[in-house]
């Protein structure tokens, strides 16, 4: 097989740039600060539990500590409202119950929105602050 000269010049042009790839492209640390998850339902439940054996293990992994935060009422909605009002920077997180499925269905009205069925793709709460039931992270 024979390579053509301009495309050797361009894989032998990246491979010189390599060596200073990682002086440019640097991750920020996260986190900074103390995270908050946000349980929408009351302590003691199986998502209570969910979200502390999750922050645990975030904690020990990430070097900060995740703060959980109970926030029942209203079908979850309080909880999901207290993240929706919160900056958009990653330090605070909403475990999702089966509760913020069920609340658009049962409510008119609400001060958020998962997911807009009349523009695709243009969420309310931003998917990086969602944990979902079963350990999944959206993002």
């Amino acid at each position: 097989m024979k390579l053509p000269r301009r495309k050797f010049l361009y894989l032998a042009a990246g491979a010189a740039a390599l060596p200073f790839a990682p002086h440019v492209a640097r991750a920020q640390t996260y986190p900074t600060r103390p995270v908050r998850i946000i349980v929408p339902g009351a302590a003691g439940n199986t998502i209570d539990l969910l979200a502390r054996l999750l922050g645990q293990w975030l904690s020990e992994r990430l070097g900060q500590p995740f703060v959980i935060e109970n926030r029942p009422g209203a079908g979850t909605n309080i909880g999901t409202e207290a993240v929706v009002r919160a900056p958009a920077d990653g330090h605070t997180l909403l475990l999702i119950a089966a509760g913020n499925v069920i609340s658009p269905s049962l409510y008119e009205k609400l001060n958020f929105r998962f997911h807009s069925r009349h523009r695709p793709g243009r969420e309310y709460l931003p998917r990086t602050q969602c944990v979902g039931g079963k350990p999944v992270v959206f993002g």
